[in-house]
């Protein structure tokens, strides 16, 4: 890959928090793993082995992404949680523990980010809400680098919790949507990012599609070539900020 990129290459993959999630207690063999203290370290140490392996192949920049924590923000899917064992008030912060285990032995050279979304399987998506459940733990106990955040629909909520974004963050704005073909204007997008740049500073914003074009082989209900526009439109913009 690196003999080929212009750029420093990302790799991305799920957070460790989607073994647990969709399941629960339940889904965790009991005999193997009595305590669930055992479990998580189990897993982080997986994600550790392949951070490594990753590192010494020459990767510098990963992605988590971490759809739950987004997922926890929706007060229909926090009673889902309620109904899997769980308490919907402290599990955010069990998850942070575990990502933070999972990224404990990477190099200090590599950026860790990560993505949060509500869902984007065929230009659909999952949950609503904004991020103010998670915001002090999501900005101030996880040890990442960056956030990709979704913020191209009201079902992703205001800029408010960015107040708890502290120095030395990035935090990428995720204005332009990666569902539909309808082009976006540099103008309404300089907007939003005057109106984030209230909660956090403006050098610490940055600028990027919401999601992936394509969470799946499925792909999303967009034409490829409104795909490059809107890529060409987030670099455009961004320049224009920027500089």
């Amino acid at each position: 890959l690196h003999s080929i990129a212009k750029a420093t290459p990302k790799v991305t993959f799920p957070s460790p928090t989607v073994v647990h999630f969709r399941g629960g207690r339940e889904m965790i063999d009991a005999t193997a793993y009595p305590e669930m203290d055992a479990f998580y370290a189990d897993l982080a140490r997986v994600y550790q082995q392949e951070i490594s392996d990753l590192a010494a192949a020459g990767c510098r920049y990963i992605q988590i992404d971490e759809v739950n924590l987004a997922y926890l923000c929706d007060p229909a899917l926090r009673e889902q949680v309620r109904g899997i064992g769980e308490d919907p008030a402290t599990l955010p912060r069990t998850y942070a523990q575990l990502i933070n285990a999972a990224v404990a032995t990477k190099p200090a050279e590599m950026t860790v980010c990560m993505h949060l979304c509500r869902g984007n399987f065929q230009s659909a998506w999952v949950a609503e809400g904004g991020y103010d459940p998670v915001a002090e733990i999501l900005f101030n106990e996880i040890n990442v680098d960056g956030y990709f955040l979704e913020y191209d629909t009201p079902r992703a909520g205001g800029f408010a919790p960015l107040r708890f974004v502290p120095k030395g963050k990035t935090v990428v704005l995720g204005l332009v949507t990666t569902k539909s073909g309808t082009l976006e204007t540099a103008d309404a997008i300089k907007r939003r990012i005057d109106e984030a740049a209230k909660y956090v500073p403006l050098e610490q914003l940055a600028l990027s599609p919401q999601c992936g074009f394509s969470s799946t082989v499925h792909g999303n209900n967009i034409a490829v070539e409104d795909q490059r526009r809107k890529l060409a439109l987030v670099v455009e913009t961004a320049a224009e900020v920027w500089g």
